[in-house]
């Protein structure tokens, strides 16, 4: 069992957390030397690699009308709580706090926020910690986001950093819930979660490569109504 040198209830997010920081600082200090063609090839990279990552996140739905009435629903829900625009201008706030000068820093914080936390990992890691005091799967994906923030920083600035909060706050949460959501969130409601957080990422690799702009921060609602759908009908 993998274990860390400090123990608090959600230390494994902590690291986690630290490691998407530590990665992003590297990739920031590599963006500012790259050309612009080197810029631009690295935007069509990120986004194929994110909509593969969708792709996969989204095969395990094993119930398609779960999936697509959540997902209609849920975008539904967040027009008309317009989340995109809340989130835009919380981005932006940030943004000028920072003095961050990349038009993309926004984008970069909601991508980032989705690709960490939609992905079963976060869940079951989560889970993992707080039921067990295990470490190895939050361990595990500390390694793997701190490398793919490295990637999405030299693209997306500064906003890869501002992700790591969100992180935190949604694995840490999920830790210290973990006695009570554990009974509830059983792998077939986790699958379903993780395939609709998996179609939104597919709609950020599509606007990541400037193909159309998605309002994918209004489809958010999805994840919460794939999981209660899944739950009544498991």
């Amino acid at each position: 069992m993998l274990t860390i040198p400090f123990e608090f209830p959600f230390s494994g997010s902590l690291v986690n957390s630290l490691s998407i920081v530590l990665g992003g600082t590297i990739g920031l200090s590599v963006s500012s030397r790259l050309p612009a063609r080197f810029s631009e090839v690295t935007f069509q990279a990120l986004g194929l690699f994110t909509v593969y990552i969708g792709f996969s996140m989204a095969a395990k739905s094993a119930n398609v009308l779960i999936l697509a009435f959540s997902l209609v629903s849920g975008s539904l829900l967040g027009e008309a709580l317009n989340l995109e625009s809340r989130v835009h201008l919380l981005g932006e706030g940030i943004k000028k706090r920072i003095r961050s000068r990349n038009e993309r820093f926004s984008e970069g914080v909601v991508t980032a926020s989705l690709l960490f936390c939609t992905g079963s990992m976060a869940i079951l890691g989560a889970f993992e910690e707080g039921l067990q005091g295990s470490h190895t799967i939050l361990l595990t994906k500390s390694m793997i986001d701190g490398f793919a923030s490295i990637a999405f920083a030299t693209t997306f600035g500064a906003g890869i950093l501002a992700a790591a909060v969100p992180v935190f706050i949604y694995q840490g949460s999920l830790t210290v819930l973990a006695g009570t959501l554990g009974p509830i969130l059983v792998p077939s409601v986790i699958n379903e979660i993780t395939a609709a957080g998996g179609i939104l990422m597919i709609g950020m690799g599509i606007g990541i490569m400037g193909i159309k702009s998605l309002r994918v921060v209004n489809m958010l609602p999805s994840l919460a109504i794939a999981g209660v759908l899944s739950v009544f009908l498991a």
